[in-house]
């Protein structure tokens, strides 16, 4: 069959997006979903979003790394799918819609989208490093030296040297000043370092306040294919109204047969 995509970008985090509300993509197949996401013999993504209906939202976010199996909250895709939502015209300027971790609010303006993520109950902090999950689990740990820093090699020892099969995406940041943060993401199910990563930059963003290396509850954090933004509030240890905010592209339309 004949398949038509679109191709997405937030902070040169990029996704395969395909309207399923018919129900025609086969899910279950692994080995579709990856090679679509083949940037050498497919389309090329760091991952494949289908848009589905949903009886309570506006839709349903599934969301699939680049090895093809279905995974946890992804913050950039999220933000990727509200364009596209509002690109096929499901609302106007907010949103709602539900994925793997819950409901999700959202809103566009000008090509920008802000996104509010799940709260965070926890964020545990070690001796060298911090992990929370956001929405998907994430190590984050400060450097020196972001720019030469080796995110492959240690990105890929600790995701599966310390948690093991299940994994972790690893986050290694450099603060800048009081309200910035630099951030390079090794992302699991990718098996490398992505241009950004949205849970990830989320969870740098907590951990840095958590660990009081900032008071400061808007932050900006760049990272290598642009900027993010992500505000919160904290209510005893608790992280709530946690917005992600940052640029969502549509880049390209294409059909591919499967």
């Amino acid at each position: 069959m004949n398949l038509t995509f679109y191709k997405y970008q937030g902070t040169g985090n990029d996704f395969v997006i395909i309207d399923n509300r018919s129900n025609i993509f086969p899910k279950d197949n692994v080995s579709i979903i990856a090679s679509l996401c083949n940037r050498y013999f497919g389309i090329g993504a760091d991952g494949m979003i289908l848009l589905e209906n949903d009886k309570d939202t506006d839709f349903r976010m599934v969301y699939y790394n680049a090895d093809g199996n279905e995974s946890t909250m992804c913050g950039n895709g999220g933000r990727c799918i509200v364009s596209f939502a509002h690109k096929l015209q499901l609302f106007e300027k907010e949103t709602t819609f539900i994925a793997i971790d819950g409901l999700h609010h959202a809103s566009i303006e000008n090509g920008i989208v802000s996104l509010q993520m799940i709260d965070v109950d926890e964020v545990a902090i070690y001796d060298t490093y911090c992990f929370a999950n956001t929405g998907s689990p994430h190590h984050v740990e400060l450097v020196e030296n972001l720019d030469s820093f080796d995110v492959f090699t240690k990105g890929r020892n600790i995701r599966n040297n310390i948690y093991g099969k299940e994994g972790s995406n690893v986050n290694f940041a450099e603060q800048i000043n009081t309200s910035t943060f630099r951030v390079r993401t090794y992302e699991r199910g990718v098996e490398n370092e992505t241009l950004a990563c949205g849970t990830g930059v989320t969870a740098v963003a907590l951990a840095m306040h958590a660990s009081e290396k900032t008071k400061e509850t808007s932050l900006t954090l760049p990272v290598q294919g642009g900027e993010l933004a992500v505000s919160f509030q904290k209510n005893n240890d608790r992280y709530t109204n946690i917005f992600l905010t940052g640029p969502a592209t549509f880049v390209f339309k294409g059909e591919i047969a499967i």
